[in-house]
């Protein structure tokens, strides 16, 4: 398999779901520079509503600072990031109120308890007070952490962490969940079970999912893939087309001219 940039448009991407919405999220030539270093090269690919799309790529592809622009941390050098049909440049205010981020820091205070952490994150959002109290027992409940909303978040384990941080990415019902190397630290069951939760929320909540990582065991077959390497976009393709009935690793090897 080819290396070259023809190579993303060899791999076809799957049909956008529900064609009478716009994509969860759409990404159109977008490039980004660090000074004379390019960041990212001309990169496209859309998540249809209610899909789970993974962002495979080794350490410095170029995950990072993709959600840095979709998020408006960066301000992408050209190109259109869209959420849920809204201009994340020319609209951020509903582009990003849209999406709920689980960076691959983590984020919650320490000192604080489970409870505490997510109703600061709720005020951030304007979300009232009484309101918030409902939405926290829902999420909480969501993700398994009922009986540890007491709990400081320092005495969590690494995957409570997590998925307490998926709790509070969820607060807003966003339409679109970014996670960034979010099993980075964990054990096998604790990334078994995060990536678990993060699945079936996609059929209890209706959320869309961009999965960056860089572990083919956390993709399954019938996943949306699209393959970062160097900046560019190399395959755009559900991972068992990608696989073509081999191993996804040794594709992968092979598409990026064995980088690991």
């Amino acid at each position: 398999m080819s290396s070259s940039s023809g190579a993303a448009a060899a791999i076809a991407a799957p049909a956008a779901r529900s064609a009478d919405l716009p994509p969860a999220l759409e990404v159109r030539a977008v490039s980004h520079r660090f000074g004379a270093l390019q960041a990212l090269k001309d990169v496209s690919f859309q998540i249809g509503r209610g899909e789970f799309c993974t962002l495979l790529g080794v350490n410095g592809a170029g995950k990072t600072t993709l959600f840095s622009l979709i998020t408006r941390l960066y301000t992408s050098t050209s190109g259109y990031i869209g959420v849920a049909g809204h201009d994340a440049r020319r609209a951020p205010r509903e582009a990003l109120s849209r999406i709920g981020v689980v960076f691959q820091s983590r984020a919650l205070d320490g000192d604080l308890t489970l409870t505490q952490n997510l109703q600061y994150h709720a005020a951030l959002h304007g979300i009232s007070r009484p309101k918030a109290r409902i939405r926290i027992g829902e999420v909480l409940e969501l993700v398994g952490l009922s009986d540890k909303a007491g709990a400081r978040a320092s005495t969590l384990s690494g995957g409570q962490q997590r998925r307490a941080e998926v709790a509070r990415a969820l607060l807003h019902r966003p339409e679109l969940l970014l996670l960034d190397e979010a099993t980075a630290g964990l054990d096998l069951r604790a990334r078994a079970d995060l990536l678990s939760l993060v699945r079936r929320l996609i059929a209890s909540e209706g959320v869309s999912t961009l999965w960056a990582t860089h572990i083919f065991e956390e993709i399954a077959p019938q996943d949306h893939i699209v393959v970062l390497h160097k900046g560019a976009v190399l395959a755009d393709a559900s991972a068992a087309a990608l696989a073509a009935g081999g191993d996804l690793g040794e594709a992968f090897l092979s598409l990026t001219g064995g980088a690991r």
